[in-house]
């Protein structure tokens, strides 16, 4: 059975606005190379369903701004050393995106067949504008919980790729502690998410494309945020490996 190690984390600690002041002064010397790196990412992360390759593409993005961190060189190929974790990663991705499609999927479900069954008590009646509204209502909330579910399990999964990457946890024991860490840190988190929002939508009104342009920050200001409720180790973990064989002398 897994155990949370014992890792001490900040509460309340989260700052939005210099997590972003702070994304932007990480990245903005290596920022073209950084950008490209997100692209990828995200070409190849979409290119398998259930996300089974967004794993190592979020470690590989989080190894490189921490090395950005840490003052150290970085590369184009670092992006691709987030397989190192393919396994606990795959693991967290997994219990991420499942329950949530299967929770999505089956809200749809549900609520088109309700829908479709009112449509068809009110059939060979005269419409009822109080039942439209009603249904009018009805959807707006459905979609109201579905965004809060969404970002409720977004914020609470937050620090799994990070946890991973900086502490060389396993993929459960870094899902627990990034729930407790995050909740503890949630209107901080919460802010974050939103300023994020505010910056995709700024970079949808330069023509779309600059949607993609922010991406950059968007992600880094995630391991600045890391940072002020964790800390950052000095030197990186190595990926769960054997042990090196006995030297006898």
């Amino acid at each position: 059975m897994s155990t949370v190690p014992q890792v001490e984390f900040n509460r309340s600690a989260v700052r939005p606005t210099e997590c972003i002041k702070g994304a932007w002064n990480l990245i903005k010397d290596r920022y073209w190379l950084i950008l490209g790196m997100c692209l990828i990412a995200g070409m190849i992360a979409g290119a398998v369903p259930f996300g089974i390759l967004l794993g190592p593409m979020m470690c590989g993005l989080f190894m490189t701004f921490f090395a950005l961190r840490r003052g150290q060189f970085i590369e184009f190929g670092m992006l691709f050393k987030g397989f190192e974790h393919f396994g606990q990663s795959l693991i967290a991705t997994l219990v991420h995106v499942v329950p949530l499609t299967v929770i999505v999927i089956g809200a749809f479900i549900f609520f088109y067949v309700f829908f479709l069954f009112t449509l068809l008590a009110q059939a060979g009646r005269e419409p009822d504008p109080g039942a439209m509204v009603v249904m009018m209502g009805l959807y707006g909330v459905f979609w109201i919980a579905m965004i809060a579910v969404i970002m409720l399990l977004s914020i609470g999964f937050m620090f799994v790729y990070p946890l991973i990457v900086d502490r060389g946890m396993m993929g459960i024991d870094a899902i627990k502690l990034s729930f407790r860490a995050a909740f503890a840190n949630f209107w901080g988190l919460l802010g974050l998410v939103f300023l994020n929002f505010l910056l995709s939508i700024v970079g949808l009104l330069m023509c779309i494309v600059g949607l993609y342009f922010v991406l950059p920050i968007s992600y880094s200001a995630i391991a600045v945020a890391y940072e002020q409720v964790f800390g950052l180790r000095e030197e990186p973990v190595s990926p769960n490996t054997p042990p090196p064989p006995p030297v006898f002398t």
